[in-house]
């Protein structure tokens, strides 16, 4: 017999903020899990030089406001945000975790794998930087340029990642360093909204992506995953600036363009971490 509950396709009202709601029991028992597709993250060739960082720039808010006039209780989907993470750690990367404010990252708890002691070994290895991270304004001032240690800029998703970061100047300077750099460029689902930051006439003209389909977002508000529908589609803006989403629905599907490497959803976090770690690690070794 089925649980009923999972069967309701009501979003759940969160009680921490006016008119505000998690996805429904039905959005959640067909679309998150609680052990993820975690696998393959052995890497006898791990760096070992102790210089090369992943600059992270996670969600600092958590309320997405939908077209009728609830919002979306949101922030870093957690899958899309450690299973990368986990095989860059693996491969012997640390981290810079930063937000816009320097306020704590946001994640959407509801879609953590519990049961994952790998991955939840890591949130707790990561936990005090996702606290307390850096002011990405601080980064910009002080640590790019041509000698930064940063080997590449990761932007994880969520809906999160929708709000804030289109608009940052400092998400644009991060975004056009890292192109002019010669930096490897990692994002997912919705993170890839955030390229919007650097405008028309950008160093990202040209490239092709795996995102999350605007249509499917379209969709998610008769399953109740989100109280609403969004009041703007990033995917048709990207393609305003000369970014093209290469797929049309969500499979677990990666790409790779020059040193942007994307996924198209939570179902590509692994393979888009092994993606990621591989790629960087056999750049290092042509050095």
């Amino acid at each position: 017999m089925s649980d009923a509950r999972s069967e309701d396709k009501r979003p759940v009202r969160d009680p921490a903020e006016d008119n505000a709601f998690f996805p429904s029991p039905y959005s959640l028992s067909q679309f998150t899990s609680t052990k993820s597709n975690l696998s393959d993250a052995d890497y006898p060739n791990r760096y070992k030089g102790g210089r090369w960082k992943i600059l992270v720039v996670g969600a600092d808010e958590r309320y997405l406001l939908t077209d009728n006039g609830t919002m979306f209780s949101t922030g870093n989907h957690p899958v899309e945000t450690l299973l990368p993470m986990y095989h860059l750690d693996k491969a012997g990367f640390s981290f810079d975790i930063t937000t816009l404010s320097g306020n704590p990252v946001k994640f959407e708890l509801w879609a953590m794998p519990i049961e994952d002691t790998e991955v939840m070994e890591l949130f707790a290895k990561y936990r005090d930087q996702f606290k307390k991270p850096l002011k990405l304004a601080d980064v910009v001032k002080k640590a790019l340029g041509g000698d930064s240690d940063y080997i590449g800029v990761f932007i994880p998703g969520g809906h999160g990642a929708l709000i804030g970061l289109p608009e940052s100047a400092d998400m644009k300077a991060v975004l056009e360093w890292a192109a002019e750099s010669d930096k490897f460029i990692i994002s997912l689902c919705h993170g890839p909204a955030a390229f919007l930051a650097v405008g028309k006439d950008s160093p990202l003209a040209g490239y092709k992506i795996c995102a999350f389909p605007d249509d499917l977002d379209a969709q998610t508000p008769s399953i109740g995953y989100m109280p609403g529908h969004l009041t703007w589609k990033f995917g048709e803006k990207l393609k305003e600036i000369g970014i093209e989403i290469v797929n049309k629905d969500i499979s677990g599907a990666t790409y790779q363009d020059r040193k942007m490497l994307t996924g198209d959803s939570p179902l590509a976090g692994n393979a888009l971490g092994k993606l990621a770690a591989s790629t960087i690690l056999e750049a290092i070794g042509k050095d």
